[in-house]
């Protein structure tokens, strides 16, 4: 185990486990913050525009009212004060001294004001007011009047058409508290009297108007005179940018200011109605979404966690059980694998088993070849009877026949001295085609003589494949089947061609005109191991065979061809090879 940590943090290996998880949350959260990316910057601004048309349209729909409150109490004002019949009848009141007449035109008047007050619900208090008269200066009114009022304590809002509108202020009914706007308008009765009317709006109007419910968010308001001076204040915590130099650009209607929005509206009448809305609130939206895509994030980083972890338990069971397989092909190579029941890792285990499979048919082909290595070794060394002895004892018989002036017995001699010389010797097992030509020439000579030159021999090869490195002995069992089976009763011919077949490829024939066999016979000849029938130097074609497995495996093939009374053929086609590359 140590082992394998070190090679780990050699090779800088990651866990499987921690890439898994990684790579899922990558997977998981990159697609959640392009969308986050995409989706924030087109919210952001579709909220922004929505935020801001709705504050604004709410604004707007506001300052109509306002309007329209102010135009109405120009309305009203003007029909108490300019028609003809009310200012007679006010006029009437201050001329005349009889205090009856007086009262029924008080009665009169205040008819008049209960119509008017009727047909228009948007009014509330209104008053004709005399500032100079000693005592009370109230003349008439539609209801109780607070003792201390004075129009002239009233703080101006706007001028408009004659009149004078103040507020927002508390209204001057004596039994309410509620805030309203009001109009002074001067009645034109005579010069020595200086009459006013005075109305206020309806008692709850002015708070319909300026409603934050309305604007779906908690919004301030702040109301701006004709002199730029603060006449409301809804909110105490809100800025007033009126000192700003960019709040003096009339076409400003928005901007961020102290840490809330601002949204201004500018009257033709005058006056300005200003919506002030926290940053915090103009962005709970915003917030709010920010809040769900955190949840959304940390949901998915769970939930790439946990899928992770289920893949990797998927995933290690087979992977250990890979690695059990691996380990036990050490302990019992041949025992067959188990499967996962998961496609995947069950085909790499079946291609591990075939693995397994192939690497024991090497493993028993090398045990194999080792064992026909030896065996050629030892039917080598067999074949290898005291060459010492033999050598000697040849060459005392071949000084002999010397000195006796035998030629025959001398050449024959000789010849069989150089065929031991090359086939008992301690040679290398792979020479060139050159030399295996030569000794195979002096053993035909010697075969010659031994069967009294009852058969002819040929041998034709290509001259650019002398120097082709052969495993030694490889045409001597061929041309000795040749000679034992080509015996016939005309003149036997033994022909050996050598040539080149194809791309590094050579082709070997030795070829008799003799009886011939079956196929069955020629078979045997290369399986039986020329069981009881060792001639000459006792290598058989089966030793042939084998040779050529054991240095050119399945490249070389061997074939024999044969028709009874025509003769037989043995092929042989083997890849063009160096020493370097047999030995």
């Amino acid at each position: 185990m140590q082992g394998q940590l070190h090679i780990r943090r050699r090779l800088g290996s990651r866990s499987l486990r921690r890439t898994l998880v990684m790579y899922l949350m990558i997977a998981c959260l990159l697609p959640l913050a392009l969308v986050g990316i995409i989706t924030y910057t087109s919210i952001y601004s579709i909220l922004t525009n929505k935020i801001q048309s709705g504050i604004s349209a709410s604004l707007k729909q506001e300052a109509a009212a306002l309007e329209n409150l102010i135009s109405n109490l120009d309305f009203a004002s003007k029909q108490f004060a300019l028609d003809g019949q009310m200012v007679d009848e006010v006029s009437a009141f201050l001329s005349e001294t009889q205090i009856y007449k007086k009262s029924e035109i008080m009665t009169r008047i205040n008819e008049k004001m209960n119509l008017v007050n009727f047909t228009n619900p948007y009014l509330g208090l209104t008053a004709y007011v005399m500032p100079a008269a000693e005592g009370d200066p109230v003349l008439f009114s539609n209801l109780s009047v607070n003792p201390n009022f004075a129009i002239d304590k009233l703080r101006p809002f706007v001028k408009y058409n004659g009149a004078t509108y103040s507020g927002p202020h508390r209204t001057m009914y004596n039994y309410s508290e509620n805030i309203v706007f009001s109009s002074v308008r001067p009645v034109r009765v005579s010069e020595n009297h200086k009459v006013y009317v005075y109305l206020e709006s309806n008692y709850n109007l002015f708070r319909k108007i300026l409603n934050p419910e309305s604007y779906g968010v908690e919004v301030s308001h702040l109301l701006i005179n004709e002199h730029g001076e603060i006449a409301y204040v809804e909110n105490d915590e809100a800025p007033i940018p009126l000192s700003q130099p960019s709040w003096q650009d009339a076409s400003l209607l928005h901007e961020e200011f102290g840490g809330y929005h601002l949204f201004r509206y500018k009257s033709e009448q005058g006056w300005e109605l200003i919506t002030a809305v926290k940053k915090s609130t103009f962005n709970s939206e915003l917030r709010l979404w920010y809040s769900k895509m955190v949840l959304l994030t940390f949901a998915m980083l769970l939930f790439a966690g946990l899928i992770a972890m289920l893949i990797w338990r998927k995933v290690y069971r087979p992977l250990r059980k890979v690695n059990i397989e691996i380990v036990r092909m050490a302990e019992n190579r041949t025992a067959p694998v188990t499967l996962t029941r998961i496609e995947e890792f069950d085909l790499l285990l079946m291609n591990f088993q075939e693995m397994k499979s192939k690497v024991n048919e090497l493993i028993d082909a090398a045990e194999h070849n080792e064992k026909q290595k030896s065996q050629l070794e030892i039917e080598k060394l067999l074949s290898q009877i005291n060459p010492h002895f033999l050598h000697n004892t040849l060459n005392s018989v071949q000084w002999l026949a010397r000195m006796n002036g035998q030629k025959e017995i001398d050449k024959l001699v000789t010849l069989l001295v150089k065929v031991l010389h090359y086939n008992l010797g301690k040679q290398s097992l792979i020479v060139t085609l050159q030399e295996e030509l030569e000794a195979l020439h002096n053993y035909m000579e010697l075969q010659r003589v031994r069967y009294d030159y009852e058969f002819d021999f040929d041998v034709e090869a290509d001259k650019h494949l002398l120097n082709t490195a052969i495993p030694r002995f490889l045409l001597q069992p061929l041309v000795e089947n040749a000679i034992y089976h080509g015996s016939s009763e005309q003149t036997s011919r033994v022909t050996v061609s050598i040539r080149t077949s194809g791309t590094q490829r050579m082709e070997v024939n030795v070829m008799d005109n003799g009886s011939g066999m079956t196929e069955e016979e020629a078979a045997q000849l290369l399986e039986d191991d020329n069981k009881g029938a060792r001639r000459g130097l006792g290598i058989g074609l089966s030793y042939v065979s084998r040779l050529l497995k054991r240095y050119y495996g399945e490249e070389a093939a061997i074939a024999i061809r044969s028709q009874p009374g025509v003769g037989t053929k043995v092929r042989i086609e083997l890849p063009i090879r160096g020493k370097e590359h047999l030995e």
